[in-house]
């Protein structure tokens, strides 16, 4: 309680916040210790930590895929409540975000297929260039 207190009135404790999105993105703490190259007990440290230098917060936010504002400015609050609001919008039926996930899925083959024509197009333009030399 006291802890959550001093947090409050500091600002956001960063270490903590590389630990929520760390377990959030369902990264293990060796993992993330294998990205910076140190060990897991030195990132246990840095969860630890209210502020973290800003380089080696550069490189966490690099490891775990978000950028360092994301990390600095973590709000578990409004994380549950973007994700309640995202859920609740795609459940309704109709929800403008529900269309629009609909169209925005990926068929597979398609995607090979236009992976194959870059391909094949990439082929060509060498070939091409090799005849004019």
């Amino acid at each position: 309680m006291i802890a959550e207190a001093t947090e409050k009135l500091n600002g956001s404790h960063t270490g903590h916040n590389v630990q929520k999105i760390r377990i959030f993105l369902g990264i293990e703490q060796e993992v993330l210790a294998a990205g910076l190259g140190i060990s897991g007990q030195e990132v246990s440290e840095i969860e630890k930590q209210n502020r973290i230098e800003e380089g080696l917060l550069l490189r966490i936010a690099d490891v775990l895929g978000v950028s360092s504002e994301i990390i600095r400015d973590f709000d578990v609050e409004k994380a549950i409540y973007n994700i309640n609001s995202y859920k609740d919008a795609t459940i309704s039926e109709g929800a403008t975000t529900t269309v629009y996930a609909a169209l925005q899925q990926i068929n597979p083959i398609e995607k090979i297929v236009e992976l194959y024509e870059r391909l094949l197009q990439s082929e060509r333009e060498k070939i091409e260039l090799l005849k004019n030399k």
